[in-house]
């Protein structure tokens, strides 16, 4: 009998800030490759939307969405508790949660840096924690970080997000080391300069477009539906003995000068 590595069906996942962007599309691949996938959001009417969209296509009984604070840590923790209860066993999760702030370092705020660091770092130990709770005691679970190219790399004006980036990178060797003997698999996947509704400006401005074609071996931006194919691997069988890991999804970017 051929085993599929790659099946996840039934396995309950969850994706914070996934009403949008790479998050929505984690969310629609995971379901797609047969997952049943919890949505996550802060603003309730777009979540609703996404869950209503993704429900149509994949059937109401595979898409749940719940909204919480995944920077505030007892929301983190009533969040997992209610997908335990509502939906099932958390077998996958991808803390994906994130906002950026452009600002030059001798301007920027205080509260923004630790609003950023809040928003992306935090959050991803938060809910990272209150799912390892749940999986470590069944032996068995997925969690995927995601980073960026500034988890290696470092442009002006983004300080906290690519400290924050940074921080994702140890804090998936940090999960390892405390997990991984206890049957968890964390990894992270570090994204390129992607096509979204967020960076859309940013396609947009010429000499800023140019520069991302020219520093890019693949001479293209990144799609959302780039990140897929290595999430889907990271929550599946295929990745049990891959643990620790940044997997850069980005055109060959972090490769060359």
């Amino acid at each position: 009998m051929t085993v599929n590595l790659f099946d996840i069906s039934s396995r309950v996942a969850l994706v914070t800030g996934s009403s949008r962007g790479i998050g929505k599309a984690i969310a629609r691949g995971l379901a797609a490759a047969g997952a049943v996938v919890v949505l996550n959001g802060l603003d309730e009417e777009r979540l609703e939307g996404t869950r209503a969209e993704l429900a149509a296509e994949f059937g109401a009984e595979k898409i749940f969405a719940r909204a919480f604070d995944v920077t505030d840590a007892q929301a983190a923790a009533d969040g997992v508790a209610w997908v335990e209860r509502e939906v099932g066993p958390l077998w996958v999760l991808v803390n994906n949660a994130g906002v950026q702030h452009r600002v030059p370092m001798l301007d920027l705020a205080v509260e923004d840096w630790e609003r950023v660091l809040r928003t992306n770092l935090t959050s991803a130990f938060l809910v990272g924690r209150e799912a390892a709770r749940h999986m470590i005691k069944r032996g068995a679970g997925k969690i995927i970080n995601i980073a960026s190219v500034q988890t290696d790399l470092a442009r002006p004006t983004i300080a906290p997000y690519t400290a924050s980036k940074g921080g994702i990178r140890n804090l998936t060797r940090a999960m390892t080391a405390e997990w991984a003997a206890e049957g968890l698999q964390i990894n992270a996947i570090a994204p390129g300069y992607i096509h979204t509704e967020m960076t859309q400006n940013l396609v947009d401005d010429e000499a800023f477009n140019s520069w991302i074609l020219g520093r890019t071996p693949a001479h293209r931006w990144g799609t959302v539906e780039d990140i897929v194919g290595p999430a889907i691997w990271l929550a599946s069988d295929a990745s049990n003995f891959v643990n620790g890991q940044v997997v850069f999804i980005d055109g060959g970017m972090t490769t060359v000068v």
